[in-house]
């Protein structure tokens, strides 16, 4: 009867122990803040209640031409969408350019409106955090993804959840995409 009672004891304070620490939050995209193309900051918490599409692009690729659907896209669902463009040069050295040069670039041939982050990587040991939080189910808490090229693109809901990952052959302006809106 003692071993038992110093058993319940132990159990009991052991889940005790257990219970008094506070259960971990899982990151949001809405915890993120990155650096503009322009020297400001983008802060995710600001477009609470849109969807938001997160899109990985380089100025010298096959697909840059989705710049001109990405900005269609922004402005035809401006009411509940923001596009963020994210260059990047992890992908046969297609984004060379300094910020300045990329922003000129995606102005003068695109007219991108949308928001732009400096340039990042979104791939490998110098991996962005944002892009570690969207790739990973671990951090997300939804799907696992692998970047394999430019122009990926991850939406999320207008609860912050992420929805979907979408490769760089489905265009910004599909249904695949829209239909999600």
């Amino acid at each position: 009867m003692i071993r038992f009672l110093l058993l319940l004891a132990l159990t009991a304070s052991f889940a005790f122990t257990v219970n008094t620490h506070a259960p971990m939050k899982q990151q949001s995209i809405y915890d993120f803040k990155v650096e503009s193309l322009e020297g400001g900051t983008i802060d995710f918490a600001a477009y609470k209640g849109k969807f938001i599409l997160v899109v990985n692009t380089a100025s010298k690729c096959g697909y840059t031409p989705q710049y001109k659907e990405l900005e269609a896209l922004y402005r035809k669902y401006s009411n509940k969408l923001v596009v963020v463009g994210f260059p990047a040069n992890n992908f046969g050295g297609q984004e060379p350019g300094s910020n300045a040069e990329i922003k000129e670039f995606c102005t003068q041939n695109y007219g991108v409106t949308f928001p732009m982050a400096a340039k990042v990587s979104v791939k490998g040991s110098d991996m962005h955090p944002l892009f570690q939080w969207l790739t990973s189910k671990e951090k997300n808490g939804v799907l696992d993804a692998e970047i394999r090229w430019n122009f990926g693109k991850f939406l999320i809901n207008d609860k912050g959840t992420l929805v979907g990952y979408f490769p760089s052959g489905v265009k910004p302006l599909s249904e695949e995409i829209t239909g999600k809106l």
